[in-house]
């Protein structure tokens, strides 16, 4: 692994052109989320890349996130509704930059691609020698008998489908593992963290609204009239750990659930812990508040910084 944030970055965005070049291989669809997951768990964050920021999202992924903007300047990735699609100059790139040097390089300086540089060969699948082949068609026949014979007492073997199921599904849990102690770690914080001095990449703005990875907030709160309920000092406080929301990678939204007692209650969604900039109603910034009717128990409330929709479920 490199040394630096902004080597890992670069390492990390030549593997998530890797990762979907596998999926054009495969056919295999991966959104946003299962990409940036497969490529930090790859090249794994770093101690300094793994704090998390006040809104439990770790530096290093939110480096990422943002930086994939220059895959799409370079004409390299487009992002969508449905996912994330590599190009045919994006596919190409991993081979005429195959090292992370040359790669970060190419992708500063916006040097394309050069002309007729191929694209990258799919694995080879390998087949049995045709001598084999014959060999074992001759043993058929016997071999059938005995296997017969032998069926009745033997274990039953797995299926090659279920040895590949539970391949993928160890790989997914090597992948949820690397993401799930930062989400366990900023729920279980009582004091917001402490800014870092530390050097951070600067990434680009992205040109235009990502549908998947939307540049977020630090930390998103749910403020309003009912913060104490929820452990805070006081209501309307959008600068205590028992307000905030929790960030989800998958659906890219900021979520909080609690029990609260039937009764009417009304609150605003607040970034970065202070009221610089807010959302009431209708995603209105600065506007009126949100207001709840609540019959008691469970509600959750869910926020989209792509769209400042806010919707309740109680």
């Amino acid at each position: 692994m490199a040394t630096s944030t902004a080597e890992n970055t670069y390492l990390r965005l030549k593997t998530v052109l890797d990762v979907l070049t596998e999926g054009t291989w495969t056919g295999e669809a991966r959104n946003a989320g299962e990409v940036l997951a497969e490529a930090t768990a790859r090249v794994p964050f770093t101690d300094h890349e793994a704090v998390l920021l006040s809104g439990g999202i770790p530096r290093g992924h939110k480096t990422l996130t943002s930086a994939t903007a220059k895959l799409v300047k370079a004409g390299w990735l487009v992002k969508g509704r449905s996912g994330w699609t590599i190009t045919e100059d994006g596919m190409r790139a991993t081979v005429a930059f195959p090292d992370a040097d040359a790669f970060a390089t190419a992708l500063d300086a916006g040097t394309p691609v050069p002309a007729g540089t191929p694209l990258p060969a799919a694995p080879a699948v390998r087949k049995a020698p045709a001598a084999k082949v014959a060999a074992a068609s001759k043993t058929s026949g016997t071999k059938a008998v005995a296997a017969e014979a032998t069926a009745k007492k033997a274990p039953a073997r797995k299926a090659p489908g279920k040895k590949a199921a539970e391949a993928v599904g160890k790989a997914a849990k090597l992948i949820e593992e690397a993401v799930e102690p930062v989400v366990k770690a900023v729920r279980s914080r009582k004091a917001p963290a402490a800014k870092s001095t530390s050097p951070e990449v600067v990434a680009e703005p992205l040109e235009g609204p990502d549908e998947e990875t939307f540049p977020q907030p630090e930390a998103v709160a749910v403020a309003g009239d009912f913060n104490t309920l929820l452990g805070a000092p006081e209501n309307w406080a959008p600068q205590y750990d028992e307000s905030q929301m929790d960030f989800d990678f998958g659906s890219q939204l900021w979520i909080k659930s609690t029990e609260l007692p039937a009764g009417y209650y009304t609150f605003k969604i607040a970034l970065n812990r202070s009221w610089t900039e807010n959302y009431g109603a209708f995603g209105t910034f600065d506007g009126p508040n949100h207001e709840l009717q609540h019959d008691g128990g469970t509600v959750t409330i869910r926020y989209d910084h792509r769209t400042r929709d806010i919707t309740i479920n109680s």
